[in-house]
């Protein structure tokens, strides 16, 4: 789509959400919406192959958002073309027994990328600093020293998981993983039509859950502590995107595009040739499979 620039969605200095629109004005309709996706799909799939080939790269992509503002569809739809062998989804929810036995980064090591392929976290490593910060009490889960009760949970306790979110990003980033950070920007209005038509829609009816209602009611405490984690945590090796998603086919648009921009910068992944004795015998081997 015209003027739409993945860059001027790439977090710079401070952010203040409030600030940020949460629809974006264009000129084109769904048809061309979707033609435009359909594009960057194609070349997407077509450099993945060829990502999955060289086996260096491996791509993380972070995507947060309340609920209803389009993460499960956009991975329908930006990773549908791709080779299913290079892509893995992983949706993150409330830590199991054996994940509560480890650090809060443990199951999401496990989770990530081999080389070669990408990694799409649906829901992410961010929790830890967005719904446990709405509800504190879920930190007492974790059985940590020190945290007895949810008043020993200090400002500095929340400060030293967003440094070590950073420490975590860095570490990955340096060996090899390009990681890619989406907040899906949605107005509170927009939500309350998705969570209706939820209800309205027997089709969609499963979709719904109370506890969507609940954290609706937190609205403005999600927003402040997305806002603080989104600036404590943006670096050139892990950025943010700011996406706004009252548009769906807007925010597929530049989350593929994002990607796609990113992965052709990577100006060293080829396809592997094959072995020169191989290649100089292929008429051989050509004439053996005749037979």
């Amino acid at each position: 789509m015209k003027n739409i620039t993945p860059e001027d969605f790439r977090v710079k200095g401070k952010v203040d959400l409030s600030k940020i629109p949460t629809r974006l004005a264009t000129d084109t309709d769904k048809e061309e919406e979707t033609l435009a996706l359909d594009k960057v799909q194609m070349k997407l799939s077509k450099k993945q192959d060829a990502m999955y080939a060289h086996n260096r790269h491996a791509f993380l992509i972070c995507l947060q958002g309340m609920d209803t503002s389009g993460k499960d569809s956009l991975i329908r739809e930006v990773f549908k073309e791709f080779n299913p062998r290079g892509v893995v989804i992983h949706s993150f929810k409330t830590p199991n027994s054996t994940e509560l036995e480890h650090d809060y980064l443990w199951r999401h090591y496990l989770a990530l990328p081999e080389k070669g392929k990408f990694a799409v976290f649906n829901r992410t490593h961010y929790e830890n600093v967005l719904v446990t910060r709405v509800h504190p009490e879920y930190i007492l889960f974790e059985n940590l020293p020190g945290i007895e009760k949810v008043e020993d949970i200090t400002p500095q306790f929340w400060a030293n998981r967003m440094e070590q979110i950073n420490n975590f990003e860095k570490h990955i980033a340096q060996n090899g993983t390009t990681i890619l950070k989406f907040y899906f920007h949605m107005s509170k209005e927009e939500q309350r039509l998705r969570l209706l038509k939820r209800l309205e829609n027997p089709e969609d009816n499963w979709k719904f859950s109370t506890g969507d209602l609940k954290e609706r009611e937190r609205w403005d405490d999600y927003m402040a502590y997305y806002e603080e984690a989104i600036n404590n945590t943006n670096t050139d090796y892990a950025p943010w995107y700011v996406v706004p998603a009252d548009d769906k086919g807007v925010a597929r648009f530049i989350v593929a595009q994002t990607i796609w921009e990113k992965l052709e910068s990577l100006t060293d992944i080829t396809e592997p040739e094959l072995d020169p004795k191989v290649k100089a015998n292929i008429d051989v081997y050509r004439e053996q499979l005749k037979g």
